[in-house]
């Protein structure tokens, strides 16, 4: 009995070994792990937007070349003597503003007389805001008020102290470089300074001269600035008037160059 159950021990280990040679032997064998993914290299920055095509330079200032910079231009005016030129323009809406890049700056004998004769200052109001650096926006406001500008383009010469006001002029559809020249040197002769340097000159008679004409131009002005500031309302008479006003100022304009002009 002893060595029967020895045997059938025996068988039964046999079998489980042979079971588990069969089990072990019939699995497939696991795949090897996958290998972590490479991480993704950083994604490159996205690229700067380009920078706004200013149409004038926004920082210096050089004779004959426009600039926003106000204060550097004012500091180059006292050093070299030359007066500012101030283009208050609208330069990407204003009809007028671009006939006069188009007809007077754009050309060669403005740029070879405007490199002698000024220091030039940019002032825009643009519709697209990117046109003008943020920093300057509200200070061409500032500049737009304290020089009582109605319209674009209004371009004012100032002294080459930055302040004292020479005159102002605009835009007109046949404007060209000489006409345009010729009219800043009209308000260049017709200064302040201009007439106390010619007065050295001149005989006393022709002073004399000079000095009514000058206050007969001044008082036509006068009269049209105080007519226009009462307000007159539109007819047919009040237009009439204003033309006659305006015919007057343009006598007494012509009579007071003509006498700078001749003089010696």
């Amino acid at each position: 009995m002893k060595f029967v159950q020895i045997v059938v021990w025996a068988v039964a280990v046999v079998l489980v070994a042979v079971l588990a040679a069969f089990f072990l032997l019939g699995r497939e064998t696991p795949p090897p792990a996958a290998a972590p993914a490479a991480a993704e290299a950083p994604a490159e920055p996205p690229a700067a937007p380009p920078a706004p095509a200013y149409k004038a330079a926004i920082a210096g200032a050089a004779p004959g070349e426009w600039t926003m910079d106000f204060e550097a231009a004012k500091a180059l005016a006292a050093e070299t003597g030359l007066p500012l030129l101030l283009n208050f323009t609208g330069s990407d809406w204003c009809g007028w503003c671009r006939l006069m890049d188009k007809q007077v700056f754009s050309q060669e004998a403005w740029k070879t007389y405007a490199k002698e004769k000024f220091i030039l200052v940019w002032l825009d109001f643009p519709q697209d805001k990117t046109l003008v650096p943020e920093t300057f926006a509200a200070r061409n406001q500032q500049l737009l008020r304290e020089f009582e500008v109605g319209g674009f383009p209004t371009f004012i010469l100032l002294d080459a102290d930055g302040q004292t006001r020479l005159g102002q002029t605009g835009a007109s559809r046949d404007v060209n470089p000489e006409r345009f020249i010729a009219a800043l040197e009209d308000i260049l002769r017709a200064s302040d300074k201009a007439i106390a340097a010619l007065k050295e000159n001149l005989t006393d008679e022709q002073k004399t001269a000079l000095d009514e004409a000058k206050a007969d131009r001044d008082l036509a002005r006068q009269k049209l600035a105080d007519w226009i500031a009462t307000d007159p309302e539109p007819s047919e008479e009040n237009n009439a008037l204003f033309e006659s006003m305006r015919d007057e100022i343009e006598r007494a304009e012509a009579t007071f160059m003509d006498l700078l002009k001749s003089a010696p």
